[in-house]
């Protein structure tokens, strides 16, 4: 294992020095948290695949192959179709509206005092996302170094936290381009072609298998049904996902990079499927399906390739913890702390200072994240209850904003808290991990939306007429910030 255990210490290694190199790039705070609205279609693509591709795509999704066959691509996919209609139709719009966090839109689009109730949403869904990416280091620096999990937490976390905390979204993006090239030579053609040849091809797979292992929904229509309302619209609405979007240097790349991003997802969801077969075929009894990632890596790949192969896992995991931290801690400063301080989102102070500000948060939520990850043990049912909340209480007033005029604040007040408290409620009736709380709590908040606002009086024809120019991309500098030259390395 000596040359498997040099390609990870190179890659942790580099990890930490991107952060420094971050560091002293990131000198505002457009540039910290969106890492100054500059990328170009190639980073922009590579970044976005790499922070929606997380441990659940990668070792979850050969998992779900494992024990489903083919159509275990389909919460992965699901994760494709919705990142495909957010570039599609909502992007351009979002990127140029020129805020840092989903909250600052719901103010932007209401006239305020939407934000701090979907501030605290947004902070619990992005603080959980973060635990149970963190909680996957466990696994895998048990593969790579056979050390106890809380030692393993601490030492992944810890990286991610070092070089989040040093140059922001900077950072994040630079190790995130790394992280997209090592799954993509990893998982794609590296581990993909060699689990179908040691399975002995597709043929030997159908004959080794259930026919039912090679039907397109043979996981079931009701499961695909949910991953695709909670995945898919989690998609459109998740802090993480929207910090990156508003990253891109234009409206353009927004959406054409997130379009290819998309597609790379549906390919990426298919060949974590085809993987989880071809180890059911060489392992045929597994005592838990989360074991198939690791262990075809461990007993089938040569020397070398096995080392690049979990350094890609290991990405994957990075790639979405480090996403979800700095929108954790965007979140809790802009959208909560500020305004219990008194002040507007997005404002008080000089931007280096604020810089200062946000890299304080980033290591304060760093370091909540480990802990938390140390003490929980069900990583499924917390992930559970953070998609069902942001779901069941984001996703109408959000959409509602972007498209029906009619929407007011108090709409949006009353959807984000009666589908919130409905989605608390079902859960405790039906279990957390039922489908019916994320279904009867959207429907709950929907109507919510529309009656309220129908029976409240019009969202002000000015803050309207602003919400009508910040999406046409006027005025939008001038609240920036941000700065007209482009270097040549940030192009993509």
């Amino acid at each position: 294992m000596a040359v498997d255990y040099t390609v990870i210490v190179l890659y942790l290694a580099g990890m930490l020095a991107m952060g420094w190199w971050g560091m002293r790039r990131a000198k505002s705070k457009s540039e910290f948290l969106v890492a100054g609205r500059r990328l170009g279609p190639w980073m922009y693509s590579g970044t976005m695949a790499a922070i929606v591709l997380g441990g659940a795509s990668t070792i979850g999704g050969v998992g779900l192959g494992y024990k489903y066959g083919l159509s275990g691509a389909w919460m992965v996919f699901a994760i494709g179709l919705g990142l495909l209609a957010l570039s599609v139709f909502f992007s351009a719009r979002i990127a140029r509206l020129k805020v840092y966090t989903v909250s600052e839109m719901l103010d932007l689009r209401y006239g305020g005092k939407a934000g701090v109730i979907s501030g605290v949403v947004m902070w619990a869904y992005t603080l959980m996302l973060a635990v149970t990416s963190t909680i996957a280091y466990a696994t895998i620096f048990d593969v790579l170094f056979d050390l106890p999990r809380t030692v393993a937490i601490v030492l992944g976390g810890a990286i991610v936290v070092a070089y989040s905390t040093l140059g922001g979204m900077w950072s994040i993006t630079l190790t995130d381009m790394v992280q997209f090239v090592v799954k993509t030579i990893g998982v794609l053609i590296l581990l993909l072609p060699i689990a179908v040849i040691k399975a002995g091809g597709f043929a030997e797979m159908k004959a080794q298998l259930p026919t039912e292992y090679f039907a397109p929904l043979g996981i079931g229509g009701e499961t695909i049904f949910t991953y695709v309302l909670i995945y898919t619209f989690g998609m459109l609405i998740g802090q993480d996902i929207w910090q990156r979007v508003f990253t891109a240097r234009t409206d353009k790349v927004a959406k054409w990079g997130g379009t290819v991003a998309g597609t790379y997802c549906l390919v990426y969801a298919l060949a974590g499927a085809v993987i989880g077969t071809a180890a059911k075929v060489l392992y045929p009894n597994l005592p838990s399906a989360d074991d198939a990632f690791a262990t075809i890596v461990k007993d089938e790949l040569p020397m070398g390739v096995r080392g690049l192969v979990l350094a890609a896992a290991l990405a994957a995991v990075m790639s979405t913890s480090s996403g979800a931290l700095i929108a954790c801690a965007t979140v809790a400063n802009n959208d909560i702390w500020s305004r219990l301080r008194g002040l507007t989102a997005g404002g008080g102070g000089e931007d280096h200072d604020e810089v200062k500000g946000n890299r304080l948060f980033i290591l304060l939520m760093g370091i909540a994240t480990i802990a938390i990850a140390i003490a929980l043990n069900d990583v499924v049912q917390a992930l559970t209850v953070a998609y069902n909340l942001l779901v069941g209480g984001l996703l109408v007033p959000i959409l509602g904003g972007l498209l029906w005029r009619r929407g007011t604040v108090q709409g949006a007040l009353a959807a984000v808290t009666i589908g919130g408290l409905s989605v608390i409620g079902l859960m405790w009736a039906y279990g957390i991990l039922a489908n019916e709380p994320v279904y009867y709590g959207l429907l709950a908040s929907l109507a919510a939306y529309v009656i309220v606002s129908l029976a409240t009086r019009p969202t002000d024809a000015a803050v309207l007429a602003n919400w009508r120019a910040r999406l046409a991309g006027q005025g939008a500098a001038e609240a920036d910030g941000t700065p007209e030259t482009v270097p040549a390395a940030a192009t993509g």
